[in-house]
Parts: C-alpha cells; structure tokens; sequence
C-alpha cells in the first residue's frame, strides 16, 4: 500500500474515533444511506464511511465550477470514500454524499450560495465548517498552493462575509491539507 493510501486509510479510520457517527433518518439523509445496523433506543443509527472507486474523469465537473484544483491528497480522498459530515473536533468536513459521480459533494461545498460566490473570486473553496455549530467555512487557501499542489487550510469568518461582504481568515488550521489530516490522525490517536 503507498504511503498516500496508507495515510487516507489512518485518517478515514479517525472518524470514528472523534465522531459518534450517528444517523438520523430525518436529519441527515447522507448519514443514513451509510447507516449500518439496527436502529438505537432512540431510533439512530450509526453510519460508517464506505470505500468506492470512483473515476478521477469524475473530478472534471467540479473543476468547471472551481478556480483551481482540490489538493491531490483531498482529490484521493473524495475519489476513494464517501461520507458523512463528521466532527473531527477541530473542524467539521462536509459531506461527499453517496453516488455515482461526486455531484453530492460539489452541492455540499456550494450549498451556502452567499460564501460560495464571496470564497471562490478570493481563491478559497470550502470543504469544512468550524466544529460542532460553528458555521465558519474551513478552505483551501488556492493562492497558497504548493509545487506539490497542496494548499494552506483557513478558517474563514463566515459573518464578515454575510454581514459586510468581505472575506476575513481568522486562523490558519493547518499549512496543508496533508498536515491537517496527520494533525487529525494524531488527535485521534491521543482521544
């Protein structure tokens, strides 16, 4: 197994270490077509990430809506698993829904059409949220992109943008994409 793989398989097995995965049949359908047993005293039940193959050609539709490319660990990502939105304890990442082609995760990532078309012209594309409630978008900072085609992960303040229509980075998660997810695998680890 490469050491790209490798790292995917670490990270995606940290999801259910950070997060309860539950599903909520009327609260998230995503959750729920990835349920897998018995419903819960309470009607839950838990979901799990599934690994699919999906083709890269796949990735072309989402490039005509965005300024740049995900990162190619992100790309290997979303091209191997599909999931539900998870809490990772530092950030939520948004859904990659289930499905023949990755149409779901281009409708997670642009479902907020007022950040959608404030954080693309300023080179940021969401994939995440701020933990549990936190509605901030989590972005790859585009303009920040690496010879290696990585970029530098924000928090970006989501009031700034609905309220005076300007795009405000309020912090830094991580200076790529591959040391946010080493970042989570050890958080993971530690819980």
């Amino acid at each position: 197994m490469s050491d790209q793989k490798q790292l995917i398989e670490r990270y995606v097995a940290s999801f259910a270490r950070l997060d309860e995965l539950s599903a909520d049949e009327l609260l998230d359908s995503v959750a729920w077509e990835l349920s897998v047993g018995d419903r819960d005293a309470y009607g839950f039940k838990s979901w799990q990430p599934a690994k699919v193959s999906t083709p890269a050609s796949c990735l072309e539709k989402i490039y005509r809506k965005l300024p740049d490319p995900f990162p190619p660990l992100f790309e290997s990502l979303v091209l191997s698993y599909r999931w539900a939105e998870v809490d990772l304890r530092s950030y939520r990442l948004l859904a990659n829904p289930l499905g023949p082609d990755l149409s779901g995760l281009l409708e997670e990532i642009s479902h907020d059409v007022g950040l959608w078309e404030a954080l693309l012209p300023a080179g940021y594309i969401a994939f995440g949220k701020g933990p549990d409630i936190d509605y901030d978008p989590v972005c790859f900072d585009t303009r920040s992109r690496t010879r290696e085609g990585d970029c530098r992960i924000v928090k970006i303040d989501h009031e700034e943008i609905l309220c005076n229509y300007r795009v405000k980075v309020v912090g830094e998660l991580a200076p790529s994409f591959e040391d946010l997810m080493l970042q989570t695998i050890r958080l993971s680890e530690s819980s």
